[in-house]
């Protein structure tokens, strides 16, 4: 891409807007120096032409100054450009004046020509300057008094001159008429600006308000499952400390009565994470299509999510929601296209849109898609894919950007699902007989296995004792021996 292009696509949508808005003033005054100041070449003397010239450039380029300042005091970067203001206002009414005698008096008669490009000249100038000293102003009512005030001014100044009450009165209308467009426009864009701004800042504040919210909840739903388990906890604790002191057996009943609360907690905690992780499918798509249209790009979504796993349909959620948000902060995508097909037992879901940043990101290799990597955004997706045994590619072309998600469906899906934290039975040339490794060096066990028995494992805290289906402590204050009968053992904490 050209540097200009990528220069505009690095920029947010309200600064977009505010380069728009100012280029617009700019070329404002572009269009009153060629539609005002050229006509006066070959009709009016080469001498006063020359003057009358360098008057409209000088008053253009005092307006378009003027305007860029006062954008920067709605926008509360700079100070209201009070002189500056009075210097427009003293300059439209110079170029006026002058006009209105170029357009002939009683002492200086005028041709057709003249009085036709004076005539142009004082409409345009009044007009022009009133529109800029409304942006210096946030009170309507000054906005409506400066436009009514330069209508009324022309049609006064036209009668010391000499012109008769007709032409001064077409005069005040026209004055009238430039001036309240020009005025309306720089009101409008103004308001405008400001909207867009507020409307980024809602967004924003939307956005940290759903972050707060879902903090919020996470941390109610840890409180209502930890309170009451941590108040146990305590209460049977201190009993134990007592009974200890005493030298009473209770106490070892006590400690392994808070061993067991301990981990029950411990696993309930991670259903509440678990749960907090998972995303579905079908609510993403829905509310990546509802978002990325509320934000005017065009989205489209075909598939659907039916009868997929629900460890598939979580980690293809999370490829939804982070693509959607890449697509909304890190593009100026014009449109967007999700597409979930299945085939050859494979799900793939695709996001492609039109928003690709300037510099192409080099394309993501294949062996490489599926590694996970500490970090978060698209190597935080490749962690949650290869705990389903999917891939992630990602890449940029002619302006479009594209993101693939696969993902393997088991390879019957009227099996029942594998036991938690064990292996899918697979032959021992595909699983290494025994958890082992490929030729390539690489650990050919499922991730989403791999993650499973890691998660089932007992912490370094719990491998003191297990407590075993009826609720009897195991390898704690006793060890569990070959023929089920107690022994004397170690706790985890002295070994």
């Amino acid at each position: 891409m050209d540097e200009p292009t990528g220069w505009w696509r690095g920029k947010s949508t309200p600064a977009k807007v505010e380069t728009y808005t100012r280029w617009s003033f700019h070329f404002f005054a572009a269009i009153e120096i060629v539609t005002f100041g050229l006509p006066a070449f070959g009709n009016i003397p080469r001498g006063l032409s020359w003057t009358l010239f360098l008057l409209i450039c000088g008053h253009a380029v005092l307006c378009a100054v003027t305007a860029s300042r006062s954008l920067d005091w709605t926008r509360g970067t700079r100070e209201q450009p009070r002189r500056m203001l009075f210097a427009v206002a003293a300059g439209t009414a110079a170029v006026a004046v002058t006009s209105l005698v170029l357009s002939g008096t009683d002492w200086r008669p005028a041709t057709a020509d003249e009085v036709r490009v004076a005539f142009t000249l004082f409409v345009g100038v009044t007009g022009c300057g009133t529109g800029t000293l409304a942006l210096g102003t946030r009170d309507r009512r000054r906005m409506v008094s400066a436009v009514v005030g330069a209508a009324l001014g022309a049609g006064l100044v036209s009668f010391p001159l000499g012109f008769p009450g007709p032409a001064a009165l077409i005069t005040a209308v026209a004055v009238l008429l430039t001036a309240g467009f020009f005025t309306f426009t720089a009101a409008f864009s103004v308001w405008l600006l400001n909207a867009v701004y507020e409307l980024d800042a809602a967004r924003e504040t939307r956005a940290r308000l759903a972050v707060a919210e879902e903090r919020l909840r996470f941390g109610r739903d840890l409180h209502d499952v930890m309170g009451r388990n941590l108040a146990v906890i305590a209460l049977k604790s201190e009993l134990a400390v007592q009974l200890a002191r005493r030298g009473l057996p209770q106490a070892v009943d006590q400690m392994t009565e808070v061993q067991r609360i301990a981990r029950e907690s411990q696993r309930e905690v991670r259903a509440v994470v678990r749960g907090y992780r998972e995303a579905d499918l079908k609510a993403e798509l829905a509310g990546a299509q509802g978002v990325l249209t509320a934000a005017g790009i065009d989205c489209t979504v075909t598939g659907a999510a039916t009868v997929l796993p629900a460890p598939v349909q979580s980690a293809l959620g999370w490829v939804v929601r982070e693509a959607t948000t890449n697509v909304l902060r890190h593009g100026d995508a014009r449109y967007c296209a999700v597409s979930l097909r299945v085939a050859a037992r494979r799900v793939t879901l695709t996001v492609e849109n039109d928003g690709a940043p300037a510099v192409e990101p080099a394309r993501t290799p294949p062996d490489r898609a599926a590694r996970p990597a500490g970090g978060s955004g698209l190597v935080g997706l490749r962690e949650r894919l290869a705990e389903v045994d999917g891939v992630l590619r990602t890449g940029a072309s002619g302006g479009r950007f594209l993101l693939t998600a696969e993902v393997p469906l088991p390879p019957d899906p009227h099996e029942g699902p594998a036991p938690a934290g064990r292996p899918t039975d697979r032959p021992a040339a595909d699983t290494g007989a025994a958890g082992g490794t490929e030729p390539g060096g690489r650990d050919c066990a499922p991730a989403a296995v791999r993650a499973d028995a890691h998660r089932d494992e007992p912490d370094d805290d719990e491998r003191g004792g297990a407590v075993d289906g009826d609720g009897g402590a195991r390898g704690g204050a006793f060890g569990d021996g070959g023929d089920g009968g107690p022994r004397p053992g170690r706790t985890g904490r002295e070994r």
